[in-house]
């Protein structure tokens, strides 16, 4: 079981938002994400075109909510992902309607790590 727990929306950190958002992948991943609505935590990785192993993905999305950023529902033996844009619109308006939209190669190369 995670054991991960997601700051509540007024406990959200800019400084820890955007170091989440920094690397390339993760980007990618919330970008994914935001178009897709929940979507299974395999499914993001591939769909999303990701080329990293499960236990480097499972980092990145650990680091996503651990900011705040993405939450997580069990059902089953299945891990659902999905963003926090309302909770992060509450303390920083504006920011991921900028981040869903920005161009994801202005991030860099997103290979693996």
């Amino acid at each position: 079981m995670d054991d991960v727990v997601e700051p509540a929306a007024e406990d959200l950190q800019l400084p820890r938002v955007l170091a989440a958002l920094a690397e390339p992948n993760r980007l990618a991943t919330v970008q994914y994400v935001a178009r897709s609505g929940e979507s299974c935590c395999s499914e993001v990785m591939q769909e999303a075109g990701l080329a990293m192993t499960k236990s480097t993905f499972s980092h990145h999305l650990r680091i996503l909510r651990e900011a705040g950023v993405l939450t997580k529902r069990i059902q089953g033996t299945k891990g659902y992902t999905r963003l926090r844009k309302d909770d992060v619109d509450q303390r920083f308006p504006g920011l991921m309607d900028s981040i869903i939209d920005a161009d994801a190669s202005l991030a860099g190369d997103a290979s693996p790590l």
